[in-house]
């Protein structure tokens, strides 16, 4: 059964040259392409967000060029995130009618990001498939990008099957939190605080070393967020991984 919302927002806005600013609690976000509210849900508030396809359209003809691209709230707490820690509590639901059936509910971060948005990288969610009946499906459910030249289907063509994608046990219409740890070129996925990681990127491949933190959606997703926290750290030397022949 759909959740419905009051559409009675605790709604405070300011212009900007670059957009629209929204705070929400002690953090303000500036709108990068996208449309969004304070609201109520679900008895709290929280920041609702959608992609905003008059300002950048969408070309399902055109998936790779048309996706991953400058639409997110970008924190403006914080302009020089390296290292360290980002967690967000996140809701995704697709859009009744869907302007894109074979959406899957596209949420995450973006980190990293480059002022003028011309550099960042991600890792998102496709809750859809998270927990359906189809291995391959649920291979696609988390998705890692590199703006603006490693983005997913490059990522598909150039790279291992699995590099850069990979599986978690998420879902449409439920909270997730979500916890990304940032350390130099890796980047490892929590989710809902499970003790070990759901998915590893060993070795990133952004051009921006450090920027802003950003809440993504894409097309036809409708994207809730709250309890954002954002923890910078100096950069922790690792280990050399282990190495893995053929299992």
């Amino acid at each position: 059964m759909k959740k419905y919302i009051s559409i009675i927002a605790f709604f405070i806005t300011l212009s900007t040259s670059k957009g629209q600013n929204i705070i929400f609690g002690k953090q303000t976000f500036e709108l990068h392409n996208v449309t969004g509210s304070v609201i109520k849900f679900e008895g709290k508030k929280v920041l609702k967000i959608e992609r905003d396809l008059k300002a950048l359209p969408f070309d399902e003809k055109n998936l790779e060029s048309t996706v991953d691209d400058r639409h997110y709230a970008r924190l403006l707490d914080i302009a020089d995130f390296e290292n360290g820690t980002i967690e967000v509590k996140m809701y995704s639901q697709i859009q009744n009618p869907s302007p894109y059936p074979p959406a899957a509910g596209f949420i995450g971060l973006y980190y990293r990001i480059a002022e003028d948005d011309s550099a960042w990288e991600s890792i998102y969610l496709r809750p859809k498939v998270g927990r359906i009946n189809n291995q391959m499906a649920r291979n696609h459910a988390v998705q890692y990008f590199a703006y603006p030249n490693f983005k997913f289907q490059t990522l598909r063509d150039k790279f291992p099957a699995g590099s850069y994608e990979g599986s978690a046990p998420v879902m449409l219409n439920e909270w997730i939190t979500f916890r990304l740890e940032i350390n130099g070129e890796t980047a490892e996925m929590f989710i809902n605080d499970l003790k070990y990681s759901s998915f590893i990127v060993n070795k990133m491949l952004g051009n921006s070393k450090k920027g802003y933190v950003g809440l993504y959606v894409d097309i036809a997703t409708i994207g809730y967020f709250k309890d954002l926290k954002v923890t910078k750290r100096a950069l922790k030397v690792k280990k050399e991984a282990e190495k893995v022949g053929d299992i």
